[in-house]
């Protein structure tokens, strides 16, 4: 029986003329898009973090960063 990593955040870089083409790609991927920004290729979203190989694999897709919430108290 195999164990599926826990989801992460994860902001994405695409070819911005193959916007919704690549979106729909990654949602195949196993991508939970969370906001689009198609004017500027860019997009966010929640995947198993065992999955992010296969996000960036994808046709299309520039980058995958994994997203990180800064949970330090102000001073």
């Amino acid at each position: 029986m195999s164990e599926s990593s826990e989801p992460v955040g994860v902001i994405l870089a695409v070819d911005p003329g193959r916007f919704a083409e690549v979106v729909e790609a990654l949602r195949r991927a196993g991508l939970v898009v969370t906001s689009e920004q198609p004017m500027i290729g860019t997009l966010s979203g929640t995947v198993a973090e065992d999955r992010i190989p296969a996000l960036a694999a994808v046709d299309g897709v520039a980058s995958v960063d994994r997203e990180y919430i800064n949970r330090n108290s102000p001073p």
